[in-house]
């Protein structure tokens, strides 16, 4: 089968058939998708062609900050890299590491090529929080109660009560609206 293969089918199979999500974007706006990257995202690839990656981020702050930073940081650097929160169709928020480079520095955003690995331990924005503080944290930002955590993480609610307190502390947050907010919107 190899021998009928261009180097361009080749090329383009290597893309599609990553099991690292990839998306090829310009100005912000989705041009190519792998299929890790949708089964990641929970999108099949006709629903994010052509749409702005803003779907694929946890609220309008973070794109925009994250925007901002990336073009500042593509005037001198061809690659960038942080970790950050991105949203799944279903709502759903995640962690991820993202890694993009720009294939035109001239003009940054004009075509970028990221990578994904949600596979990352968290680091905290505010301060170092415990694996269970992060554990918990990931549940809170998608509304789950301390009781249905509770029963998902086979631990007492008052547990999940403390470590929630804990949470609230260490991110300088008076209710839970606000540790989500804390939790989810960019630095």
């Amino acid at each position: 089968m190899t021998d009928a293969l261009t180097q361009a089918d080749i090329e383009t199979l290597g893309f599609l058939e990553s099991p690292v999500p990839q998306v090829v974007l310009s100005y912000r706006r989705i041009l190519a998708v792998n299929r890790a990257t949708c089964d990641l995202f929970g999108y099949t690839g006709m629903n994010m062609v052509g749409a702005s990656v803003r779907q694929m981020y946890s609220s309008l702050a973070d794109y925009n900050a994250i925007g901002a930073r990336c073009e500042k940081w593509f005037e001198t650097h061809r690659t960038y890299e942080d970790q950050r929160f991105m949203q799944r169709a279903d709502g759903e928020i995640f962690w991820v590491r993202a890694r993009g480079v720009t294939l035109s520095p001239e003009d940054p955003f004009r075509l970028t090529v990221w990578s994904f690995d949600p596979a990352v331990e968290r680091t905290a924005r505010t301060g170092a929080l415990s694996p269970r503080e992060e554990e918990i944290a990931n549940y809170i930002v998608n509304g789950w109660t301390s009781k249905r955590i509770a029963q998902a993480l086979s631990i007492s609610h008052r547990t999940v009560e403390v470590h929630r307190a804990k949470l609230m502390r260490k991110l300088g947050a008076g209710n839970t609206a606000e540790l989500v907010s804390r939790i989810v919107v960019a630095e």
